[in-house]
């Protein structure tokens, strides 16, 4: 199972949750719903990296602190801008400010008027090498406080509370950014992520297996226990239990995203002995 995942991270690692603004080959989640303002906590953020601009999902959890992956924050260039702007784009351009100089990231003179952050990942993330020390989870805190709305984080080992075999009977719900999976307006008629609308989505998906670190879903958008699952672009975002986060999106096992998703958990305390130093604590 290991290799398979790790087969499946080589093409999907970064693309799950970041993936380059204005490319048209790019995705949001399969089979969600429209968000409007059900979750006003969930942002995208957006990045530069050393071979171009990403975007992820995240959640913020304090005036000035937002959780998200850590695959989304290692290797950032400069600042992260982020939007909690329900429609970012109905089609493209996006409308979302560039940086003066790809090299070097965004500055804050680029995002002047535009709420923004410095990224920070785990300092023990494996780099989807390691399923027993995947520490997926990312901050990017802000350069002022906000007073959007904020989510909570689950108690500690909270998803150690679910009974026995009554996993696949839990649903969750996930929110992100991503790419939504549909048949194209032109052209063979396969669905495929497409990368507009950019907006927020969620969906409901059962459990399928918990580890240490990892919740696993059913992303398959024709389980009829849920709604859908994750694309590209929903990585880093929120994975909501009764209303507070145990996980956020890391990687999933298709390139279509219509398969099994793998979320970091965040009830743990390798995750919450981290947050704890930037004064974010269930």
């Amino acid at each position: 199972m290991f290799k398979r995942l790790v087969a499946s991270l080589a093409v999907m690692g970064t693309a799950l949750s970041a993936l380059l603004i204005g490319v048209p080959a790019a995705q949001a989640s399969t089979g969600g719903t429209p968000d409007g303002e059900l979750h006003p906590s969930v942002g995208m953020i957006v990045f530069y990296q050393p071979d171009g601009r990403f975007r992820c999902s995240a959640t913020l959890v304090s005036p000035t602190v937002l959780l998200t992956a850590a695959h989304c924050t290692e290797g950032t260039l400069g600042k992260t801008l982020v939007t909690f702007e329900s429609v970012v784009a109905e089609a493209p351009p996006s409308g979302l400010p560039v940086a003066a100089d790809p090299t070097v990231g965004y500055t804050a003179a680029d995002l002047a008027g535009h709420i923004y952050g410095t990224a920070y990942a785990h300092p023990n993330y494996s780099n989807f090498t390691d399923l027993k020390n995947w520490n997926d989870v990312g901050v990017v805190v802000l350069s002022e406080p906000i007073s959007n709305p904020t989510s909570d984080l689950a108690d500690l080992n909270r998803l150690d509370q679910i009974p026995s075999g009554s996993l696949s009977r839990t649903i969750f719900t996930g929110v992100g950014y991503g790419t939504e999976v549909r048949k194209p307006d032109s052209g063979p008629q396969k669905p495929q992520p497409m990368t507009y609308p950019l907006i927020r989505r969620y969906w409901e998906v059962p459990g399928q297996k918990l580890t240490p670190q990892i919740l696993q879903v059913n992303g398959n958008p024709n389980d009829v226990r849920g709604t859908g699952g994750s694309c590209f672009g929903d990585s880093g975002g929120p994975l909501f239990l009764d209303g507070q986060i145990v996980g956020v999106t890391s990687y999933g096992y298709t390139a279509n995203c219509r398969y099994l998703d793998g979320y970091q958990r965040v009830d743990i305390p390798v995750v919450q002995d981290w947050l704890a130093t930037f004064g974010v604590t269930p």
